[in-house]
């Protein structure tokens, strides 16, 4: 009995709505914004949060890399200590510059590491070699350059296996930076890996260490590069080197900039929940004004329903049934756009600049969540009622004799 009743009430408030149709399609389109909002900013933050963590944890979960703080200087001694901290797999010190290399007709700012190559194909997941080999530590000569170094943006050959490479780079000499050339022979060539947030080995130079100081002129380590026997560990041998080296050293772990990326994802996700709920109050105060004018205009029809018969109870349902079947249809469209919406802006990507001429660009496709399709739809639900709730209440408590007398 009740579900006819129901079924009546649906029929009734469709019927309402069909004949306002100007003030219903004004009404449902201001509470579609809320659930587009929502759904389209949330989806395009948590993919491009969850493509970038991904990126850096893809860099080496169990790698962490130490840098001396100031004008301090890493040498054989602190080498050795951070080699005898337990979980420490490899500990391996490295020479890092930035540089310029000409690819084809355009000149590309690349990142140039003269560290032992095994080590960097050993920590960081996914990155393999396309064609030729890991040069060994004496062919300082040689050298495995980037997917971005080796082909150009069209995907032609820039360089090729045996292919003379030249590298511009400044070297600080006396004080003053002095542009210094050097050549080095293509030995491999890595397999695209994609854009990441903290290093992009597409655009990267891979050197053997003995390198650093016969090639590139360098005398003092950039820092040391250490392997963790497991992602378990890190955060032990993090503090432990912190607790040894307290304001001496810099140490950075990629599992810690990954909870950091997590934690910056979430604080962003909460200010943008929190900017779409005021689009939600407007819905609100819309659908209140919708309804109120609804009541308002009903009055008779109200007081005619009251005298066949119809209860307080019965009156304030039909008249929520209207701003609920308003906040469903707005729900849908809004979510349905915003679904939309969230796939265009994410394809138009993120530019992150490491220079003038250093550029990566970033493109994740959006996640959308069934938690976030379900909030949406819970938080447009509550539009309809709270906006509804208040004229439905009053609506319900007009007298009959003073409805049928109302003109």
């Amino acid at each position: 009995m009740f579900l006819l009743f129901l079924i009546d009430i649906f029929r009734m408030a469709v019927k309402v709505l069909t004949e306002r149709k100007t003030r219903a399609i004004l009404t449902i389109a201001g509470i579609a914004l809320g659930p587009f909002a929502l759904v389209m900013i949330s989806s395009v933050i948590d993919g491009y949060g969850d493509y970038i963590v991904s990126q850096v944890q893809g860099l080496g979960q169990n790698t962490i890399v130490v840098f001396p703080s100031g004008n301090n200087k890493l040498t054989e001694n602190d080498l050795n200590n951070i080699r005898s901290i337990p979980g420490v797999k490899r500990a391996e010190p490295f020479y890092s510059i930035q540089g310029q290399v000409k690819v084809g007709t355009e000149t590309k700012i690349v990142f140039i590491y003269a560290i032992p190559p095994d080590l960097v194909f050993e920590s960081i997941s996914g990155l393999e070699l396309e064609k030729g080999s890991i040069p060994s530590e004496t062919e300082y000569l040689k050298a495995i350059i980037g997917h971005k170094i080796a082909y150009t943006d069209d995907g032609s050959v820039a360089y090729d296996l045996g292919d003379v490479l030249t590298i511009t780079y400044l070297k600080s000499v006396n004080g003053r930076n002095e542009v210094k050339r050097v050549s080095v022979v293509v030995n491999g060539v890595v397999k695209e890996f994609g854009g990441a947030f903290v290093l992009s080995p597409d655009l990267t130079i891979i050197l053997p260490l003995e390198a650093g100081q016969r090639l590139l002129g360098l005398s003092d380590w950039s820092g040391i590069y250490i392997l963790a026997e497991n992602s378990n560990v890190v955060q032990d041998i993090v503090r432990e080197i912190q607790s040894r080296y307290r304001g001496v050293v810099d140490v950075v772990s990629f599992q810690s900039i990954a909870n950091v990326i997590n934690s910056v994802v979430g604080a962003v996700n909460f200010i943008s929940f929190a900017a779409s709920l005021s689009s939600f109050a407007v819905a609100v105060a819309g659908v209140a004004s919708t309804m109120i004018t609804s009541v308002i205009e009903r009055t008779r029809e109200i007081g005619v329903l009251k005298a066949l018969g119809f209860r307080d109870r019965e009156v304030l349902i039909m008249i929520l049934a209207e701003s609920i079947i308003m906040s469903i249809i707005g729900g849908v469209i809004g979510i349905t756009l915003g679904m939309i919406g969230s796939h265009i802006l994410a394809s138009t990507g993120v530019t992150i600049r490491a220079g003038p001429q250093a550029e990566i660009v970033i493109k994740a496709p959006p996640k959308i969540t069934v938690f976030g399709i379900l909030r949406a739809t819970i938080l447009t639900l509550m539009v309809g009622i709270a906006g509804g709730v208040f004229p439905a209440y009053r609506a319900s408590k007009i007298p009959p004799a003073v409805a049928l007398r109302y003109e």
